[in-house]
């Protein structure tokens, strides 16, 4: 089953102004897919086979003269040896198209790119499916609980895969693989005890001395480790919004996971049922939300404009959007049941701010759509109607 990519007619067109297209992301978010769909006549080459690493390694002069017609080079990250001859023919021959490359390790990609290709490269990143891209196939799950227990990963919705099948191996593989080419972390076991911790931290200000404490490890180490879970797409940070208004703000960041199937496994969560009475059922369901928001900023080949809000007085706002010159002001609440209490925050923020009452929004449980005075809400699977970009 082929299932649509949003990004995938920005890829085409970014092939015809760069002589180098990349796609970072995930491991099994489908960068390898939408690469041969986008550009089927290219020769695709593994770099994670042993055989065309050597080769690649031994003689990388003589293997990129291999491929003229144009080369998929895929997790390239493999053999950094390439992108400085890469740089080379580039200059000597600027025509565009000629490399796609895909990595699912952010900082060794981008270190080399950096290095040898800044100026001619273009920098995609494709994270696990959005919901827009599930719907495409009538794929959608009834209940955001069982999204959310789901995840969002290709090979989950292609070969119907049990979560409770696919996320075990997933967490296995990554740590076996990534990790250990990151950072060649050896403490395995404690690392694996940090990830299920971090998990149980998704939405929330991150505390470094706390975590630190609960691991046995220091604060550089966490910090380290949170550093790798940033560099392989697990985890992603989110700034807390700078206007002050007068006020003392926080000012630390919020972490979430790029995929809620990833969490909830993780967490030992074995059933969609058990979300609805989970203690962390509003941050899971506020995980959903801001990955689906940055999904919709990435795969519109878009830099993220994502930021949180929060006074020392315990004053708050889940999500703002910076669009344009302008904002927009959402509060996410996982009850289906429309509260006049959910609006309290977005109150609050409109006497500070002075905004429009179409600035405000309010994501929630249900899936009824609402234009109401204090804000315009929208369900769990709508939010590809929010228009952010």
């Amino acid at each position: 089953m082929i299932i649509d990519r949003t990004l995938g007619e920005k890829l085409k067109h970014l092939a015809k102004k760069f002589p180098v297209v990349s796609i970072t992301g995930p491991r099994q978010s489908g960068k390898t897919t939408l690469a041969k769909l986008c550009f089927p006549d290219y020769d695709y080459i593994s770099l994670e086979m042993p055989d065309n690493r050597t080769f690649a390694q031994e003689d990388p002069r003589l293997f990129l003269n291999n491929y003229k017609k144009g080369v998929i080079l895929d997790e390239i990250q493999y053999v950094p040896e390439l992108f400085s001859y890469i740089q080379g023919i580039v200059d000597d021959n600027p025509a565009t198209g000629q490399f796609i490359i895909t990595g699912s390790q952010n900082f060794l990609l981008m270190e080399k790119i950096g290095q040898s290709l800044a100026g001619r490269v273009a920098l995609a990143m494709l994270l696990p499916l959005s919901m827009h891209e599930i719907k495409t196939k009538d794929l959608m799950p009834e209940t955001y609980q069982e999204m959310i227990f789901k995840g969002f990963y290709p090979r989950i919705f292609d070969k119907k895969i049990d979560p409770a099948d696919f996320y075990p191996s997933y967490i296995q593989t990554y740590l076996e693989r990534d990790v250990r080419n990151i950072s060649n972390i050896q403490n395995l076991s404690g690392f694996k005890t940090f990830l299920e911790i971090a998990a149980g931290r998704t939405g929330q200000i991150i505390n470094f001395t706390s975590i630190s404490n609960e691991t046995g490890v220091d604060q550089k180490t966490v910090k380290n480790w949170f550093s790798i879970l940033e560099a392989s797409y697990i985890v992603f940070f989110v700034r807390p919004w700078s206007k002050n208004y007068n006020k003392r703000l926080v000012k630390s960041p919020k972490m979430y996971f790029y995929d809620t199937g990833l969490v909830c496994s993780l967490l030992g969560i074995h059933q969609a049922e058990d979300i609805t009475r989970h203690f962390l059922r509003g941050a899971l369901f506020e995980n959903l939300v801001f990955a689906e928001l940055i999904k919709k900023f990435h795969h519109n080949f878009r830099r993220p404009e994502l930021f949180y809000w929060r006074d020392n007085s315990g004053n708050e706002i889940d999500c703002i959007i910076k669009n344009s010159d302008t904002e927009k002001i959402i509060e996410i609440k996982s009850g289906a049941t429309i509260s006049t209490a959910f609006f309290k925050g977005l109150e609050f923020y409109k006497k500070l701010s002075g905004l429009s009452s179409d600035n405000f929004f309010l994501i929630y449980g249900g899936s009824e759509k609402q234009q109401r005075s204090a804000a315009t809400i929208i369900g769990w699977n709508q939010i590809e109607e929010l228009k952010v970009i």
